[in-house]
């Protein structure tokens, strides 16, 4: 799956998930095939990092700084919940309510 500017990531320091960033910018570095990521860390208060980073690493493969392995994991939001089907109602067991209209109660 790939990264992309405004992508929310979530970034596993020592192999443990350490914080959220968004990426907000990726440019390319000088060194070919690297590219310079500056990351809004989202903390109290908010933090700007920059990488420089292979695509691969970017994308979510793993590597280490000063020996350190991090990890930049791409966070999916989940689909909404299904909104539960309403029983068939099958023969009347149930006592009917009455709908009142707010917008013409408003009228009177």
């Amino acid at each position: 799956m790939t990264t992309t500017i405004n992508d929310i990531v979530l970034a596993h320091i020592d192999n443990k998930p350490s914080f959220y960033a968004r990426i907000e910018d990726i440019t390319p570095d000088v060194k070919p095939g690297w590219w310079q990521v500056q990351l809004l860390v989202l903390t109290v208060p908010l933090q700007v990092y920059h990488w420089i980073l292979d695509e691969s690493q970017v994308n979510g493969a793993p590597f280490t700084m000063s020996g350190t392995p991090i990890m930049l994991e791409k966070v999916v939001s989940p689909e909404p919940p299904e909104k539960p089907v309403a029983p068939v109602d099958s023969g009347g067991s149930q006592k009917k309510g009455n709908v009142v209209s707010l917008f013409d109660r408003k009228k009177n």
